[in-house]
């Protein structure tokens, strides 16, 4: 099953994991390269992917292409403003656009991190 995960924190959390990937492949160790999203804040991530934009996403998943007219209609929108959505999605890696429309090329994603109450 192919897994988009969505993560928070900055570039040294990304650093890190590429040096213990080169560290495991330069060891002859097999790299366990996962699909990711890797956002600064939370405040980042919901800007990208706001509750009317998982819409979306929730709607194209495991339904391969599908036109942004068709994807307005299952979520119940307005076509311009899932277009603009659409926009939004690909810019930010989420969703493909191909030539038969809009895809999420994953099955799911998965959420890895923690949200904890302020100090």
């Amino acid at each position: 099953m192919r897994t988009l995960t969505v993560r928070l924190g900055g570039m040294s959390d990304i650093r890190g994991r590429i040096a213990t990937a080169s560290e495991r492949a330069l060891a002859g160790k097999p790299v366990d390269v996962q699909p990711a999203l890797n956002f600064g804040s939370y405040e980042d991530m919901h800007r990208v992917l706001a509750p009317a934009r998982l819409a979306i996403v929730k709607a194209l998943a495991g339904h391969g292409a599908l036109s942004i007219r068709e994807v307005a209609r299952r979520v119940g929108r307005d076509v311009q403003a899932v277009h603009r959505d659409v926009t939004t999605l690909i810019n930010a890696g989420v969703i493909d656009r191909t030539e038969s429309g809009v895809e999420f090329p994953y099955e799911n994603i998965h959420f890895d991190f923690d949200v904890s109450a302020a100090a």
